[in-house]
């Protein structure tokens, strides 16, 4: 559940612009705020239900983006390639580091 919310999070991030302010909102509520499915119906006086079908439609809609687009796919390559060069250059460094001390040591 933790990664489908978290999945959820960043396709919003992406992808919120292309939401009506209706699911904006709901989607804001319930996955930012932590908002209950009935606390959302109450602030906006519709039924449990329509707030839940509201919800997974948006769901599906952010999905429908990101299978288009890929915008999460290409932030998660890239977050990956940059991960894997900061351990590069971490290596790259403690390397120098240990000839430095070498050099001392003459």
């Amino acid at each position: 559940m933790l990664e489908k919310t978290t999945r959820i999070n960043y396709l919003f991030d992406f992808y919120q612009t292309l939401l009506t302010p209706k699911q904006r909102n709901y989607m804001e509520l319930y996955y930012l705020e932590d908002y209950s499915l009935g606390e959302i119906s109450e602030t906006f006086d519709v039924s449990r239900q329509a707030v839940y079908d509201n919800i997974r439609r948006t769901e599906a809609m952010l999905e429908e983006y990101e299978d288009k687009l890929n915008l999460y796919e290409k932030f998660q390559e890239r977050q990956q390639l940059i991960d894997k060069l900061q351990d590069r250059l971490k290596d790259q460094r403690e390397v120098q580091d240990l000839l430095e001390r070498l050099k001392e040591l003459d």
